[in-house]
């Protein structure tokens, strides 16, 4: 008996390490530089998590063609480079740069874990190679957005009106704008923000 519980516990160790090995890649820029390359650019609210797939309720779309009001987003698992599913909570809204699922490895599903995959032909998963995603509150998003140093989620960095990504993914504006916003006085931003809020009539008007 000792030597079968010696047996299952290196079994189980050796399954954590499959699904948590080592990453390698490339930074490949921030998010204004990797959203070129994404199949699909969105604004979403986190619905549910299980194993290492998100659901999420598209609440804007971006850039790219979806005509899903949801979406399954595949994270972190084995040695894929993407973030972890736990990095993203339910009712957490973000901006996320996705890449199409087009095909599935010989070993992306195994039966005995069946929480953990590489994902499903057409879902989607968030690369964690660059700034693929930005955190996404009120009418702002922070993030690795713009010139952000390498590997940096969160950098001390002004927000950014949502506003301003949208022409920029419309090609109406620069990233230099972008990184010009992302330096500016946090109190401009606060007022530009407070002063949308008034012209919604979330102040109280009519």
């Amino acid at each position: 008996m000792p030597g079968l519980r010696v047996i299952v516990a290196l079994l189980l160790s050796g399954l954590c390490s499959a699904l948590h090995a080592e990453c390698a890649c490339l930074w490949q820029g921030s998010f204004s530089d990797v959203q070129q390359s994404a199949d699909l650019v969105i604004a979403a609210k986190v619905l549910s998590i299980k194993g290492n797939a998100v659901d999420v309720a598209v609440e804007e779309n971006l850039r790219g063609r979806n005509y899903l009001d949801r979406v399954r987003v595949w994270m972190e698992t084995r040695d894929y480079c993407r973030p972890p599913a736990e990095d993203f909570p339910v009712g957490s809204r973000w901006v996320f740069a996705l890449k199409r699922i087009s095909e599935v490895p010989s070993d992306g599903f195994d039966s005995s874990t069946p929480n953990q995959s590489f994902g499903r032909v057409d879902d989607y998963y968030l690369s964690s190679c660059g700034g693929y995603w930005l955190n996404y509150s009120g009418e702002a998003v922070t993030g690795n957005l713009v010139n952000a140093p390498r590997w940096a989620r969160d950098p001390d960095m002004t927000p950014v009106l949502m506003d301003l990504l949208r022409a920029f993914l419309r090609s109406e504006a620069s990233s230099e704008a972008l990184l010009e916003a992302s330096r500016e006085d946090p109190a401009l931003t606060d007022l530009m923000l407070d002063t949308k809020a008034f012209l919604r009539g979330d102040e109280g008007g009519n």
